[in-house]
């Protein structure tokens, strides 16, 4: 992997982990409502799945979510922290494996999860296309990450606050997935029939200071490798205290705090799926569905 590509540490990233797994599940609600939901999308495949991958399984949530799943005979976890896999291993068959360094043999899954894990992947349309190589044709990806509008308030009021008193920005917050490049990025990893959509979630605290710690405690604390090194000045933190409550509290005075998640979707290609109409063997003109006027290229309306 190239420099230009490493963009997260991910040693520092597998250490936030390990650090975060003996308390994860005081703080894993994000985890269990996003594993909940995926779980509630695999009711309406209409196929079954009878081995599933857990890609960067945390401690379990996404297994305690398909516990009893009518379309799942059987589930294997990977995390990229030991801690975390040794956690997990009480509800599965767990693994310490790195999401950019896969060690399963090709076509051996029906079923990838990842849930809330790729995030801090560097390449990620390389590990989607490791992902899409270790499942069947016609296997299914079923992913959420965190989008570009995650912890929008915390960025702000930090940013905002380290210019005030220092001069300058270093980074804060983790850059995260843009939901517009989420569908290229599983065409350019060789997944087909590939459908995004994102869903917000709010949740509110009574500081700053609350949600940072909640933050360390999720394993998800700041592990660009250009970020500042040094602890960040006590001035610093009260000021962007300030700025989040004067523009980010709601009616009740607790601070907003917006957590957007991206689901991705998309299956390994197969020739038995859909296959779009060749260029040109179109029966009926869109014009005659619009009951509108076709108008050549060049050709000015009223002209």
């Amino acid at each position: 992997m190239s420099d230009s590509m490493l963009v997260f540490d991910r040693g520092l990233v597998r250490r936030h982990r390990d650090r975060a797994a003996a308390g994860f599940g005081a703080a894993d609600f994000l985890f269990r409502e996003s594993a909940g939901r995926l779980a509630d999308r695999l009711l309406d495949m209409v196929r079954d799945f009878p081995l599933a991958l857990d890609l960067g399984c945390h401690t379990g949530q996404m297994a305690q979510a398909l516990a009893g799943h009518p379309k799942i005979q059987r589930l294997i976890q990977c995390d990229l922290s030991p801690a975390m896999a040794r956690r997990a291993a009480a509800l599965a068959p767990t693994a310490c494996a790195d999401e950019e360094w896969l060690p399963f043999a090709e076509g051996a899954f029906d079923l990838a999860i990842a849930n809330l894990s790729l995030h801090w992947v560097n390449d990620l349309p390389g590990a989607l296309a490791q992902i899409r190589r270790a499942t069947k044709p016609d296997g299914l990806l079923l992913a959420t990450v965190f989008g570009g509008e995650t912890l929008q308030e915390l960025r702000i009021a930090l940013m905002e606050a380290e210019s005030e008193i220092t001069g300058g920005v270093t980074p804060r917050v983790s850059p995260f997935i843009d939901m517009r490049e989420a569908g290229g990025l599983l065409g350019r990893a060789g997944f087909a029939l590939p459908v995004v959509d994102t869903e917000t979630i709010t949740v509110t605290y009574a500081d700053i200071f609350k949600l940072m710690a909640d933050i360390r405690a999720m394993g998800e604390t700041n592990a660009v490798i250009e970020r500042r090194k040094k602890p960040t000045a006590r001035a610093v933190l009260l000021r962007a205290a300030e700025i989040y409550r004067d523009r980010f509290s709601d009616s009740r005075g607790r601070l907003v705090a917006t957590f957007q998640i991206v689901t991705l979707t998309a299956w390994v290609p197969h020739p038995s799926q859909q296959q779009p109409l060749r260029r040109g063997s179109a029966k009926a003109r869109l014009a005659d569905a619009l009951a509108t006027q076709e108008i050549s290229l060049g050709e000015k309306p009223g002209s």
